[in-house]
């Protein structure tokens, strides 16, 4: 608990934030992709009812990346049902969400890999056959049997990965200094930076750069990394959600995100060439989202049935590609079925070494 309340003294980044609240990936990278987004919430929350009310449905709590038609129609056309989705932004509302719902009103969950136990933990995850799931097929470090098995039982599987590092204009800086985080947030960029405003991550980069490693964070080593943390505010020029991040390195308003990625860029590749991403030599902090069946589903079988086409390498491809934000998918497997282009734009082949080089969210207890 000490732990916690000191963690949460360096929130000050979400504090400062005109954007505040957005957690990783729970929004929209493009203003069209989030209204494409909308328009589906729209229609399968309201209008899916009268229009399949022959139709079996599933109601899943999940991420924006979930929203998009080209992943759940196949799912849709396969068993004949209507999926209604609703997006949600951060644990804590999902679980309030949940909480407030009937048993049997949700039958799907997405969710933070490192919050599964919170789930698990109030009794909303139900126990999943993980003989069912292609497990043996994912990459091994995103399994997380530490985070998706609790007392031996899988309760969660996970379904897509990346990584919170550093997002940058190569043709506006060295791309040498983005190598070591000790000059990425040094003066000579000083108001070039923009800083993702979910204190976690940013806290894991902080730690990283005095060599301290993600798991090893403690009171002890707090006042040090929160050091570091004033040092990178005082030479940012924001501290940004999602979008307002990556519209400020699209812009040029910035050079520099930290806590960027490929989920900040990716889409952008296409017209933007010149905005990346790297992890540098000390390494960055890496993100799984996971995805399980909600105790008291009156769908089991269903849920499982949308769960196993999730992770399924037609389903991971398509995840892997939604139109709210790109990631790596867990099942290995959609490497047949992504093409060459999408590969290169995940990287896919430096796969087993920023697998090797990126730590874990730190995590209060």
């Amino acid at each position: 608990l000490v732990l916690t309340i000191k963690m949460n003294d360096f929130n000050f980044f979400i504090k400062r934030s005109a954007t505040s609240g957005q957690t990783p990936l729970r929004k929209g990278i493009l203003h069209m992709r989030k209204l494409t987004s909308a328009l589906l919430a729209t229609t399968v929350l309201t209008g899916a009812a009268g229009a399949a009310a022959a139709q079996e449905q599933l109601n899943a709590l999940v991420w924006c990346d979930h929203m998009d038609p080209e992943l759940i129609a196949p799912f849709e056309a396969m068993h004949n049902v209507t999926v209604n989705l609703r997006e949600y932004e951060g644990t804590g509302a999902a679980l309030a969400l949940l909480d407030q719902s009937r048993p049997g009103d949700w039958d799907v969950l997405v969710i933070d890999g490192i919050d599964v136990f919170r789930a698990v933990d109030a009794g909303i995850l139900a126990p999943l056959d993980a003989d069912q799931l292609p497990i043996d097929d994912f990459f091994p470090e995103v399994v997380m049997e530490d985070v998706n098995i609790v007392d031996g039982v899988t309760y969660a599987v996970t379904e897509k990965f990346g990584y919170n590092t550093i997002s940058y204009n190569s043709s506006k800086v060295d791309p040498a200094d983005m190598e070591s985080l000790a000059t990425v947030w040094s003066e000579k960029y000083q108001d070039r930076i923009s800083i993702y405003d979910y204190y976690l991550p940013v806290m894991g980069l902080a730690a990283m750069s005095q060599g301290i490693a993600t798991a090893d964070i403690d009171g002890d080593n707090l006042d040090a990394i929160g050091s570091v943390m004033t040092t990178m505010r005082s030479r940012a020029a924001s501290v940004a959600g999602v979008v307002a991040a990556q519209t400020a390195l699209a812009t040029g308003e910035v050079d520099i995100v930290v806590g960027g990625g490929e989920w900040l860029t990716a889409v952008l590749a296409e017209e933007q060439p010149e905005l990346t991403w790297t992890i540098p030599s000390e390494g960055a902090v890496r993100w799984t989202q996971s995805i399980g069946v909600v105790e008291g589903t009156e769908q089991p079988d269903l849920a499982l049935e949308f769960i196993k086409y999730i992770v399924s390498p037609e389903g991971q491809a398509r995840l892997a590609t939604s139109s709210c934000f790109w990631g790596m998918p867990a099942n290995a497997s959609a490497g047949d079925v992504l093409t060459d282009d999408q590969k290169a734009t995940l990287r896919w082949d430096q796969q087993p070494d920023y697998l090797a080089r990126t730590q874990l969210y730190p995590a209060p207890d």
